[in-house]
């Protein structure tokens, strides 16, 4: 009777998970259901923030999403804006309003992550010191490595930046206490030449919430496989069958 069809365990999942998300929007837009109610309804969500000169697109992104959309998770991954302040304050109005389950951040971004009180957080090969790292490396125009949503192919880095960078840096490592410590894990590559803030995670989060692999600075798809996807899916206590 159904020869020729092929009814796949994971084409009812991905149904599933399109239909929960679209009813809780409907409920949402319709009748007011309140936020905490949707967010009992729709999947789990992950929020990634990609890092310097990069964007929303970037393939780790991607990896990751088509590894998780499977098991019922969402990946937000927005184009961060380039002015640090403003790069901030969208993060934050952004975790207020999608309230994920987990944001996932590296290098530059990883220093926004760790601002984003209240969630848990992975920070991979953190990069706490933009300004100072930026200095050292000169000013001028810059190209994005991935391909922005507004179609931007360059940006420059001028002393404005940096000095954003400064204050946006200013508000790093406050406030946590060992509820908060407990939320925040650090990925180090032992080989990441262009960063290393291994000192200022274990001066404020602590060894228990850091874990070394082999690798360098930017995510490869064994990394992110082998090393950053298992914790993700312990972060959202995934169980695979």
């Amino acid at each position: 009777m159904f020869d020729g069809i092929a009814l796949r365990r994971f084409d009812f999942r991905r149904a599933i998970c399109i239909c929960v998300v679209c009813f809780g929007k409907f409920l949402s837009r319709n009748f007011g259901v309140s936020k905490f109610l949707c967010k009992f309804a729709a999947v789990k969500k992950v929020l990634y923030i990609h890092g310097f000169a990069s964007a929303g697109s970037t393939g780790s992104a991607t990896q990751m999403r088509n590894h998780l959309y499977p098991k019922g998770v969402q990946v937000v991954s927005p184009d961060v804006p380039v002015d640090p302040i403003e790069a901030i304050t969208f993060l934050k109005e952004l975790v207020a309003n999608e309230q994920p389950d987990l944001i996932v951040a590296t290098s530059m971004g990883a220093l926004y992550g760790e601002q984003l009180r209240g969630v848990k957080r992975i920070l991979v090969n953190p990069s706490f010191h933009m300004a100072r790292l930026l200095t050292f490396r000169g000013l001028g125009k810059r190209e994005f490595r991935n391909k922005r949503q507004d179609g931007a192919t360059e940006f420059k880095v001028d002393k404005a930046m940096i000095q954003a960078f400064q204050q946006v840096e200013k508000e790093s490592f406050k406030g946590i206490d060992a509820n908060e410590k407990a939320l925040v894990w650090g990925l180090f590559g032992t080989q990441d030449k262009l960063v290393n803030c291994q000192s200022d995670f274990l001066k404020h989060y602590g060894k228990e919430q850091m874990r070394l692999f082999e690798g360098e600075h930017f995510l490869n798809d064994k990394v992110l496989s082998k090393v950053v996807m298992p914790l993700v899916e312990a972060s959202l206590e995934i169980q695979n069958k």
